[in-house]
Formats: C-alpha cells, structure tokens, sequence
C-alpha cells in the first residue's frame, strides 16, 4: 500500500512547489516593479535580466556539465524558427511584465483567461485550426466573462489593459508559430535546450526598446541596484521552469490545467492580502467566474476531440504517447497561465502556458519518457 501511494504523494509534492513557485515569482516580479514597494519601475531590464540568467544558466547545463545534448541546430532553423519565435516572446514578456505598472495581480490573472481566445484567434489566422461553432461559443463565453470582470474592476486602467492583451496576443501568435515552425521542422526541444537557443535571442531582441525607453530614465533615477533581490527574483523564475518539468514528466497535461486553475484562485485571493490597494469587487469575480466556465468547457471538449480521435486498440505505453501527441496537434489545450515573466512553460507548443517558458517545446516525447521513468522509480 506504501509503495503504491509514494509515487502520488511525490506528484503531489512537485504540484505544489509548482503552485507555489508559479504563484510566488508573479507576485515577486509585481513587488519588485512596483513604484509602491520596491519601485524598480523598469519591467524590460527585469525581463532582460531573467533572459540573461536563463541564458547562462542553460549555457552551462548544455556545454559545460553537459546534462541534455544540443540539438542539430542549422542556421536555417535558426532563422526561420528560433528568431520569430524569440521576437514574440520577448514582446510577450515585456508587455506583461510591464502590465505589472498598471494593473493589479488579480486583474492581470483575470485578463489572462482570454488566452484560450486569441491562441484560438490566431490559430484561425494560421491555418492550424478549424473554425468551429462549439469552440466560438466558449470563446464568446470566456470574452463575455473576462468583460464583465473589467467593468467590475474598480482601478481599471486602460494602458495597463492595453498592455496585457497585447502581450497575451503575442504569446498567442508565439504559441501558433511553434506549433507551425516546429512541426514543419519536426525538432524537438526540451526547457533546458530552448532557454538554450531561445534566452539569448529575446534578450538581443529585448535590447532596442531598453536602450530607447528605459536606459534614459534608469540614468536620470538613481535607481538602488540590490543584486540579491534580483538574482533570487532570476533564480525563482529558473526554478519554476524546471517544476513544470518535473510536474509533466509525472502527471500529464489535464492535472496540470487544473492545477493552473487552482493556482489563478490561489493567486487572486493572495495577491488582495498582500497588495491591499487591489481591491476585488463581486462583479471581478462573478465575471472571472464566468471566464473560467468557458475555459473549462473548451478544454474538456479538446480533450474529448483527442480521446475520440485516439481509440486505437494499443498497447497503453504507446497508446499514452499516442494520445498525448495528438493533445499536442490539437492546437491548443489552455493551461492556465503563469504568466510570471518567468520562463515556464513546458507544454509551450500548443498549450497557452506560461509566459516565459519553453518557447520552443514542440512533441512531449519527453513526457512520456518521464511518466514511465516515475512509474518505475514509484515500483
């Protein structure tokens, strides 16, 4: 009976340090941007210095301690895929690091239920996806909900607003591009392979709008310059990286979107505690919650496409990958968003998951391989 609930108790573990870390580094990123607490108001140089230290540190695990293996890296894939890819992910970044200024945690956690939306918006546009009755009336659901919720916010800005949903859309267009990109490419890429390639290419993308909007004002305030808060504030963004590995590797695509849900309640009600000026008002919440019907509704009818689409008498190893992969075509469960300018998000290739992760990550091989080797550790 022990050894049978060892490998579960571990799942659980890894979500919660998921939940914990996820919810932690956004908050964190919001104090330390904040003009009330910390007041370093410069979210492209906090998002630079997360690309840098994502950057080195992958560095090292891929040439020195050489942990994972490069992959075979041509300068066309380089210019077709890591560059656009990059390009949209560092503007994704900055647009919701810099929402931070703006908004409210609470809010910005709101407005990031729309991310099933535009990932199906822009899926559309691409071509990877057909446009569907079913899925158009979720998403007029989610739409709905999520204006509701902004019409019950009572510190509502618009800037900061505009900020957001541009950066969800480009997370968006980020998502589909991958989708596209890499499956044409067929390259597979794990989170320490793609903070490898990607990292160093968001942050010479990230460069330009410093040098023109931030390098000015960061000379004229004579800004303190804690090098501890920023390198745990880096560190905690690396972390979380790594637990979305681990907690797919364990548990799968569909507890980890629970898991997101939870963690976006979790994160509402503490970021009201520790940031009292963002109030929350019943229509914030009765909008969010409408938001969230329609988020759930339409991952369970993709998970209802896929389990259709996959009965096929195998045997349940191959069958898991099988149905995995094809979880993966079908553009785009949503998986709550971490949106923590972190760098987390393993399930990137169609799944709306965190902003600052695996920009690259296309076939969950890897998954697989992990839910096999935690089942044999659990034995």
């Amino acid at each position: 009976m022990a050894m049978i609930s060892k490998p579960l108790v571990f799942t659980y573990i890894y979500l919660l340090i998921y939940i914990i870390l996820s919810s932690g580094v956004i908050l964190y990123n919001k104090w330390v941007l904040s003009p009330k607490y910390f007041n370093f108001p410069f979210p492209i140089t906090l998002t630079m210095i997360h690309m840098a230290f994502s950057g080195i540190v992958s560095f090292f695990l891929v040439r020195v301690f050489k942990v994972v293996s490069p992959v075979k890296m041509t300068f066309e894939i380089y210019a077709t895929c890591v560059i656009p890819i990059s390009a949209f992910f560092a503007a994704s970044l900055w647009f919701g690091n810099t929402a931070y200024l703006y908004i409210s945690v609470a809010f910005i956690q709101m407005l990031k239920a729309l991310m099933p939306v535009a990932t199906f918006i822009m899926a559309v546009l691409c071509g990877t996806d057909k446009a569907r009755c079913d899925v158009f009336l979720n998403m007029l659901l989610v739409s709905v909900g999520v204006v509701v919720s902004s019409y019950g916010e009572i510190h509502f800005n618009v800037v900061g607003t505009v900020y957001q949903v541009t950066g969800i859309f480009a997370e968006a267009l980020r998502l589909v591009l991958t989708q596209v990109l890499l499956q044409k490419k067929g390259l597979t890429l794990n989170p320490i392979t793609s903070l490898y390639y990607i990292a160093p290419c968001s942050f010479v993308f990230l460069f330009a709008p410093w040098y023109l909007l931030e390098k000015p004002g960061m000379e004229v305030s004579q800004i303190q310059f804690n090098f501890w808060i920023f390198f745990s504030n880096a560190l905690c963004a690396l972390a979380l990286n790594f637990s979305i590995f681990l907690v797919i590797g364990r548990t799968g695509a569909v507890t980890i979107r629970v898991a997101g849900v939870l963690k976006d309640w979790i994160l509402i009600a503490l970021s009201t505690v520790i940031f009292p000026e963002s109030t929350i008002t019943g229509l914030n919440i009765i909008g969010y919650a409408i938001a969230l019907c329609g988020v759930v509704m339409y991952n369970y009818l993709k998970v209802r496409d896929v389990r259709a689409s996959s009965q096929l008498p195998e045997s349940s190893p191959e069958r898991m990958a099988k149905e995995w992969k094809l979880e993966k075509k079908s553009s785009d469960i949503y998986v709550p968003n971490n949106g923590d300018g972190s760098g987390a998000n393993i399930l990137s290739s169609s799944d709306g998951a965190d902003e600052e992760a695996q920009p690259l990550i296309a076939s969950s091989r890897l998954s697989h391989i992990g839910r096999t080797q935690a089942s044999n550790h659990g034995g």
